[in-house]
């Protein structure tokens, strides 16, 4: 499975962006895709993530604040992120897991200055 992650970029606090990753290869019909995240100095963690039945899950740190949704006929997640600030500043890393797999994409820089 190959992840290709886009949307990242700079944003002034207050602002939003629009993370989008395609998963492609051998795609199980079960499965969640989801984003982490890891800023500088720290560890890397969960942001939100769906499974394909659309269940969704969010670190407390970002609710109601990001959305994430899915396209399961493209194969493709997206992670909505408004009211953004300083402390959301990270590379974000999409995700796919399934039958005991998980793959990661290439991570994509979000930075968030004014």
């Amino acid at each position: 499975v190959q992840l290709q992650a886009s949307g990242g970029g700079l944003v002034q606090p207050g602002g939003s962006l629009r993370l989008s990753c395609a998963a492609s290869g051998s795609i199980y019909r079960i499965n969640v895709m989801g984003w982490y995240r890891q800023a500088p100095g720290k560890q890397r963690e969960l942001v939100a993530d769906i499974s394909s039945g659309g269940s969704t899950s969010y670190a407390n740190s970002v609710l109601g604040r990001f959305t994430i949704s899915r396209d399961n006929g493209k194969n493709t997640v997206y992670l909505q992120m408004n009211s953004l600030n300083a402390e959301d500043t990270a590379v974000y890393y999409c995700t796919y897991a399934s039958r005991g797999s998980k793959y990661w994409g290439q991570g994509t820089q979000v930075t968030v200055s004014s």
